[in-house]
């Protein structure tokens, strides 16, 4: 990671060269927990995103917990209105729910995120979010305008 100021409470990591081609931009990836329910921290460098994707999963497997631990990001769901992640701000993401998260253009962003065990657990990825998607995006973080909301109950 090339930035030192970027200061968060988990490990960066290494490379997150396993998933590089489901990403824009570069993002590292520290297992913080094994087990049943892997907890890793992702952390973006600026501008980075991951692809659309879904997690699938039956019985109450599948659903995607995203925990913003440092710096600022974007979650959005298909069809819904991009969701401004910040330090302290929780997702969870429903089984089957295409979306995708990352950084904002103009900061630094982890997130602790884990998927919880069932049956099916598996993950589809799909097309990359587009630039002009993205681009259209508050460069601040600023909700201006009703582009981003924080999610209830957070």
């Amino acid at each position: 990671m090339n930035d030192s100021r970027f200061s968060q409470p988990f490990p960066t990591g290494e490379p997150n060269e396993a998933f590089a081609q489901y990403f824009s931009g570069r993002s590292w990836n520290a297992p913080i927990v094994g087990g049943d329910t892997p907890v890793h921290n992702i952390t973006f460098e600026p501008g980075c995103r991951n692809d659309w994707h879904i997690h699938h999963g039956e019985d109450g497997g599948g659903d995607q917990v995203l925990l913003c631990t440092a710096g600022s990001g974007w979650y959005q769901a298909d069809g819904s209105d991009p969701i401004s992640l910040t330090p302290g701000t929780a997702v969870r993401v429903p089984a089957g729910t295409k979306h995708w998260h990352g950084a904002k253009a103009d900061s630094w962003f982890s997130h602790l995120a884990f998927i919880t065990p069932g049956e099916g657990v598996r993950n589809e990825w799909l097309e990359a979010v587009s630039d002009e998607l993205y681009d259209a995006l508050p460069k601040d973080g600023d909700p201006a305008g009703g582009h981003a909301r924080t999610p209830p109950g957070c």
